[in-house]
């Protein structure tokens, strides 16, 4: 254990292994210093009127309005800092959405407990009162939520456009709204009684050329891979896919075995029994009635030629994770030794073709699998003229992918433009009155940290803050117009209902649990000992 001298706060004694010990308020402070700084990246990042980051690094650069993404391209060293980002990383991971909103409510709830502190108020008071505060909020949540069909596709439309916010308009975003809620819709099955979408079984694949109009959903696989021979087909209509995880190679001896040959003829015989044994196995995919094969390893140079004289397409050493979307799609079964392939195992779908795209720096070829009847597991095909561009469309499909999943896990929605949020903020205050204790302050403070959503969406805008926060804050408090929010599109005061703007139940919960995880860790550190 390390030996450490009794040290007063801010001091930076030195042992022998050169021991730094941080104690008391100093350390509280400057974590949340840190929290705040972690924030300011991706402030302006939220909401319809978000503005990108230009984020450089040594030879490229990323261009974005995801928080998610631009916490995870800044290099941030502090341990407190660093509890943000991860936090990020969570969300993005689970619900996909409510980065920036998590991060920015944690600042926030860390910068009400700063006041609170700097009155004398004990940092255990502040967890306390966050946590009874979080509950309750949860708790109001449950109550504010909107049932809806998970069936009707213009609700799951909604949620998509509100998640595409800031991203795009006009025709663009309305069709990726489309595309996202056919992804989801096409992949969507039962278990265990309940509707789930899961996203694993979509592969997003983006290409240069025509215009994000041009994207699609493709029934199928697209596998960025070539046809493994120059004489083999590039098109099959009507294909039976042998789907193999077992490689047509001929297996050699290991363990330093040894095969000795004394003479030309010897020589050629065991060449030729190789071959032999190379061509029944592609006589094996022949007699089945596979027209394609898919091969998770190698293929043999001669196997590749057997074949090619078959009119058989392969592909080989396609990932695990795309023979398993393959095996979904087609409705095939990965066969792991050749003696067991079938007929009944072969997947089907109406075309296989080799195409060429556009590349970065050259052209390259995709194999399309598509026309699967009713395919588990689908491909997003994104285009557009310009890199950057794709990539962020790529991560707006991402977080419209997980809104519509999340609205179909839970079947609830609740508004959106900062409509909540002030609810909350409303309902915990009137909560504050019926409770005793200094914790009342930090309720109060969990309220007005809450407020700070709709007011950055106000901020973005450009408008005044001021008078239209008053006038948000009047319709809940007053007038009790629960679905009140922030109309970006129109600059005012309007029901979020009535517009459309609407998000995932699940998100926001996650987003109110995990801001208060993060401000209540950070908070309960009194003490920081590094060793350099």
């Amino acid at each position: 254990m390390t030996d450490l001298k009794a040290i007063s706060s801010g001091s930076e004694p030195l042992s022998r292994n050169r021991t730094v010990r941080i104690t008391g308020r100093d350390v509280l402070i400057g974590n949340i210093l840190a929290a705040k700084i972690v924030a300011e990246f991706v402030r302006t990042s939220l909401g319809p009127h978000s503005m990108n980051k230009m984020l450089i690094h040594e030879r490229d650069f990323t261009v974005t309005a995801d928080g998610a993404t631009i916490l995870s391209e800044v290099d941030i060293r502090q341990p407190a800092a660093k509890l943000m980002v991860e936090a990020a990383k969570i969300m993005d991971k689970e619900v996909g959405d409510g980065t920036t909103t998590t991060v920015v409510l944690a600042a926030e709830l860390l910068s009400m407990a700063e006041n609170l502190l700097r009155q004398n108020v004990h940092p255990i008071t502040v967890v306390a009162g966050y946590k009874i505060a979080c509950n309750k909020a949860i708790e109001i949540l449950s109550k504010q939520g909107i049932a809806v069909d998970v069936n009707d596709d213009e609700t799951l439309r909604k949620v998509a456009l509100t998640s595409l916010e800031g991203w795009a308009t006009g025709a663009v975003k309305s069709h990726f709204a489309n595309l996202a809620v056919q992804l989801s819709k096409q992949i969507a099955e039962e278990r265990c009684g309940k509707r789930v979408v899961d996203l694993d079984h979509i592969l997003v694949v983006n290409r240069k050329g025509g215009s994000l109009l041009d994207s699609k959903l493709v029934r199928g696989i697209v596998e960025i891979q070539t046809v493994t021979h120059p004489e083999m087909p590039k098109y099959v209509k009507g294909a039976r896919i042998a789907l193999l995880n077992y490689p047509l190679i001929i297996a050699h001896p290991q363990f330093g075995a040894e095969i000795e040959i004394n003479a030309p003829f010897q020589l050629k015989a065991y060449l030729d029994e190789e071959k032999t044994l190379l061509q029944k196995m592609v006589n094996k995919v022949r007699t089945c009635g596979a027209n394609i094969v898919i091969c998770q390893q190698d293929i043999d140079d001669y196997a590749q030629h057997y074949l090619a004289r078959e009119r058989i397409m392969a592909l080989k050493k396609v990932s695990k994770k795309d023979m398993e979307k393959l095996a979904r799609a087609t409705g095939g079964r990965i066969v792991s030794t050749m003696s067991d392939l079938e007929r009944n195992d072969l997947g089907h779908a109406e075309i296989v073709e080799e195409r060429t795209m556009i590349g970065d720096k050259y052209e390259e070829k995709l194999v399309f699998i598509e026309g699967c009847g009713d395919p588990r597991s689908v491909t997003a095909l994104i285009r557009g003229g310009i890199q950057k561009v794709l990539d962020e469309a790529e991560r707006a499909l991402h977080k419209a992918l997980h809104a519509v999943a999340s609205t179909v896990k839970k079947s609830t929605v609740l508004a959106g433009g900062g409509a909540i949020e002030m609810e909350l903020a409303t309902q915990l205050r009137q909560f504050a009155r019926t409770i005793s204790g200094k914790e009342v302050l930090a309720v109060r403070a969990y309220a007005d940290a809450l407020e700070t959503i709709p007011k950055i969406l106000i901020q973005n805008a450009g408008i005044n803050v001021i008078d239209t926060l008053s006038s948000l804050r009047h319709a809940h408090e007053v007038a009790s117009e629960m679905f009140a929010g922030f109309d970006a599109t129109n600059r005012k005061v309007s029901r979020m209902d009535e517009l459309g703007i609407i998000e995932p139940a699940l998100v926001k919960e996650q987003t109110i649990r995990l801001a208060t995880e993060v401000a209540t860790a950070i908070l309960r550190v009194d003490d920081v000992i590094s060793r350099k």
